[in-house]
């Protein structure tokens, strides 16, 4: 009943024919895309929108004086901005952790943390499970998953996530690793599975109310799609077959079925993960391959000049975006 569910009713989600991915908040790119695309049928996921650096402090959610200005400019001319949030990765030098580190995602087999650590040398490091360690590494922008089942995690989450959103003109948010539920060895939290609890924060949050959403809750977008999450969210940021973050040999083996079309059409709709600016062979591959899954044109991290001076896969996106929008 996709009339019973917040946040999806809203016309526009139907209405999207371009995705920008992890734009920066540099105004002159709004200007650049109202000269070639139709604002109010294009989706912005805004990732450097808080005042804490990107992956640190969740889930803390405060607008920087600059993501403000431009979440005002481009509501005004009528894009639909996604702030990025996380819905169970947590830092754990935030005070909220003391309440929450008993429900931490375990893993099944060695019951070690399971999280994020990020070195830029070095890629993705494992997380620490010292207590001294989790507190020391913020630099790493480590994070550690908490489990959806927990009441008062959702609770926690979508308290700062309506403040951090209550006097911003949007009607949308995106949250961060919807896909990341397992098999853990604290498989049930107040009797949910992680994907079960998963669920239950995706609906909650997609009932959170702002200034601007009409009292009909959020449009909300993840990250991945399956048979569960495609159930609350209006987006799903997906992912390319044995890719993450650059091609590979045989990635356009997964091209040729729009199988998320065919499985979630009228739920949710795809849109491109990274990778998709179009300056590179590779990336043109990537943007082939979401195309051809039935993905939302998307580019990713993408400029004013990107825009204004466009490599032809770029042009041929934005044509296809006014095409599509009649």
């Amino acid at each position: 009943d996709l009339q019973g569910r917040p946040g999806r009713r809203k016309p526009w989600v139907d209405e999207i024919t371009l995705a920008i991915g992890w734009c920066d908040g540099d105004v002159e790119l709004l200007d650049a895309l109202t000269e070639k695309v139709d604002p109010k049928k294009t989706l912005i996921h805004f990732s450097n929108w808080r005042t804490d650096g990107y992956d640190e402090n969740y889930p803390s959610y405060v607008a920087s004086p600059r993501a403000r200005a431009f979440i005002a400019k481009g509501a005004g001319m009528g894009f639909h901005i996604l702030p990025h949030c996380n819905s169970i990765d947590m830092d754990p030098t935030h005070p909220a952790y003391a309440y929450l580190r008993d429900f931490q995602y375990r893993d099944v087999a060695g019951k070690g943390l399971l999280g994020w650590g990020y070195e830029r040398e070095e890629g993705v490091l494992s997380v620490p499970n010292s207590n001294v360690s989790l507190l020391e590494n913020r630099q790493r922008k480590v994070m550690v998953k908490i489990h959806p089942g927990l009441g008062m995690w959702r609770s926690i989450l979508a308290e700062n996530i309506q403040q951090g959103l209550a006097d911003l003109p949007v009607d949308a948010v995106f949250i961060d690793v919807t896909l990341c539920t397992y098999n853990l060895h604290n498989g049930l939290v107040e009797n949910l599975t992680s994907t079960q609890g998963m669920k239950r924060l995706i609906d909650h949050v997609a009932e959170l109310e702002t200034g601007a959403s009409g009292g009909s809750g959020l449009a909300v977008g993840g990250e991945g799609l399956n048979e569960i999450i495609v159930q609350g969210l209006s987006f799903g940021q997906v992912h390319l077959f044995r890719s993450s973050g650059r091609s590979c040999k045989g990635l356009e083996r997964a091209g040729g079925c729009a199988l998320n079309a065919l499985l979630f059409a009228g739920l949710a709709r795809s849109f491109g993960y990274s990778g998709l600016s179009g300056r590179t062979e590779d990336e043109v591959l990537r943007s082939s391959v979401h195309l051809s899954l039935g993905a939302i044109p998307t580019l990713t991290r993408v400029s004013a000049r990107d825009i204004r001076q466009p490599s032809p896969h770029v042009k041929q996106l934005l044509q296809m975006a006014v095409d599509r929008a009649g």
